[in-house]
């Protein structure tokens, strides 16, 4: 069973991470590309811009927001989303554990998380 982890990035990088994937759309803010450690940049994996502006990260809209997103993912046959998904896949398939790296404050209602449910259930 693959083993995904999230990680804020803005907290550092282990070994144990194996390979960390930024999922959001727009790099962290004070974070240095040199200084990540992040082995691959997957914009296409963030929620739509639309989206993200309507939850903007309030707990109370979190279930819709969840139940969006992997509406968004699942329907991705082509594109940027799509893409994202071969990438995401094929980094998969050669790892036991990855890590979603965000720069949400809130670690517990955000697009890493349900990105990793997403994974958790075989949806990939």
């Amino acid at each position: 069973m693959m083993d995904i982890r999230i990680k804020r990035a803005y907290e550092d990088a282990a070994r144990s991470d194996g390979p960390r994937i930024l999922v959001d759309r727009i790099w962290p803010r004070g974070v240095a590309k040199e200084d990540a450690d992040i082995e691959a940049w997957l914009k296409g994996l963030a929620p739509s811009t639309e989206l993200r502006k309507w939850f903007d990260h309030d707990p109370e809209k979190w279930k819709e927001f969840r139940q969006r997103y992997l509406k968004e993912l699942k329907a991705a046959k082509e594109g940027d989303t799509a893409e994202a998904l071969k990438e995401l896949q094929a980094i998969v398939n050669e790892h036991k554990r990855i890590t979603l790296v965000f720069a949400a404050k809130d670690t517990e209602h955000n697009n890493a998380v349900a990105l990793r449910d997403f994974l958790d259930n075989g949806d990939l």
